[in-house]
């Protein structure tokens, strides 16, 4: 089990806690016909956040050359990202989980990019701190 964040682009979200999570289960489906794991797919402000983010948790598919080179807590650091045109996933590690929260929340404000706490209490915050209900 991984610890889940999720970060959108505000521009294509729905403004309803119903709508959005219905537009959610669509996202995560991940059929848009490319792979996941190119951040030239995301829109700009997305890639802004994900650029800023793997300066701190390593994506584990540009990093499998050196996994093997990292000691216990570097590791630790990796994580799963699957990014779209919309939204970027992140699968953490749960024992980053506070560091990994704070640094997502942080980021998606300076980068104007949505927040939805897929493994915590589902909180889905936009960039001014309004909370789509």
């Amino acid at each position: 089990m991984s610890y889940d964040l999720m970060v959108f682009e505000i521009s294509k979200a729905p403004k309803t806690k119903e709508e959005f999570m219905a537009w959610y289960e669509q996202q995560t489906q991940w059929s848009e016909g490319h792979g996941y794991n190119d951040p030239n797919v995301a829109s700009p402000a997305l890639k802004s956040w994900y650029e800023k983010m793997k300066k701190t948790f390593l994506p584990m598919n540009e990093n499998d050359a050196v996994e093997e080179n990292l000691d216990e807590d570097e590791e630790s650091y990796l994580t799963d990202y699957s990014i779209s045109s919309s939204v970027i996933y992140a699968a953490f590690s749960w024992s980053k989980a506070e560091e990994a929260y704070a640094l997502t929340t942080e980021l998606a404000q300076k980068c104007n990019v949505g927040f939805f706490d897929v493994s915590g209490d589902g909180d889905i915050v936009l960039p001014d701190g309004t909370e789509i209900n």
